[in-house]
């Protein structure tokens, strides 16, 4: 198919989908915030409703976590009105709760299916919960000297808080010296909720460089399971060339976009992302078009029972 026909046919569907409203009219939506998505909810040509306007008087609700938090278990919602958060989407977002959910599952998975399919579950590092973990934690630590650990806040992106250590010691500050879980003081402050995970010693890496890959994902329900996958994401890049030689070093073994900028070398030109069409391109050229299209494959038992589909990246 040729270029022009696929954008002609992208251009159709966009048509259709902002033609199409509830009955007679036009989608109405309010959106909280003041940024690309409104511009986005704008450009679909849908009617834009007022922020103090009551429930029923919307169709989609682009909401925060504070009204969610605040009216969702309070409020009666039509069948056919649409908000962009799960109730309990924070056993997801935050990073101790994603971890446990993947720890539940490995565990659910091994009891009804054995170690053999358990083991495709092998796919995340050791990782704890501190401070509730943190004894646990110590005895993982002392049977692995040496081992370099990662420590990420649970609940903070940009690449704030995190850090590398090889020694308990270097956790002190974090720790607060005195905090005893099993002997809770009342006036002490707690230290931050931090997830702590065995750090990955060799990373695959291109040009010298670390990266992760960002893919979005649009999910529509869980029961069924309802996957928009959108083809367009992008891999991003460390600033530095990889080296376990300074592990305080975030320009090497961080990949957030907000640390990278940061750099005194960096160049705003180039920035440190490839789109993910330039990464299959150099992967294919450097291991081979069949090695690399059944990386790329979705693997048909992980998505057993989901009903997947593929958002184009011109959408």
């Amino acid at each position: 198919m040729s270029k022009t026909s696929g954008s002609n046919k992208n251009a159709n569907y966009v048509s259709k989908l902002t033609k199409r409203g509830i009955g007679d009219r036009a989608i109405r939506f309010k959106c909280s915030l003041s940024n690309t998505i409104l511009d986005v909810l704008r450009y679909r040509g849908w009617q834009e409703v007022q922020s103090d306007s009551s429930n029923n008087e919307w169709d989609f609700y682009w909401c925060d976590i504070g009204w969610m938090k605040e009216y969702f278990d309070h409020c009666y919602m039509e069948e056919h009105v649409r908000i962009c958060h799960f109730r309990n989407h924070y056993e997801l977002t935050r990073k101790n709760l994603m971890v446990k959910n993947l720890k539940r599952m490995k565990k659910q998975i091994d009891r009804e299916l054995g170690k053999i399919e358990a083991s495709s579950w092998d796919f995340f590092p050791t990782t704890f919960e501190l401070p509730s973990e943190y004894h646990i934690f110590v005895e993982e630590f002392k049977r692995n000297p040496g081992t370099i650990w990662i420590m990420k806040p649970v609940a903070k992106s940009q690449g704030k808080g995190i850090f590398l250590f090889r020694k308990l010691k270097d956790i002190t500050d974090w720790k607060k010296g005195e905090y005893r879980p099993s002997q809770p003081e009342p006036d002490k402050e707690a230290p931050e909720t931090y997830v702590v995970s065995r750090y990955i010693e060799n990373p695959y890496l291109i040009g010298g460089r670390k990266f992760d890959i960002r893919i979005y994902v649009l999910v529509i329900s869980y029961i069924p399971l309802k996957v928009w996958l959108y083809r367009g994401g992008f891999a991003r890049f460390s600033n530095s060339r990889f080296s376990l030689d300074s592990i305080d070093d975030a320009f090497v073994h961080l990949t957030n976009v907000a640390v990278q900028k940061t750099a005194p070398d960096y160049d705003p030109d180039k920035g440190c992302k490839w789109s993910t069409q330039q990464l299959r391109q150099y992967l294919m050229a450097k291991h081979g078009y069949e090695k690399v299209s059944t990386r790329y494959t979705v693997n048909p038992q992980i998505f057993t029972d989901i009903n997947l589909h593929f958002m184009p990246a011109s959408y």
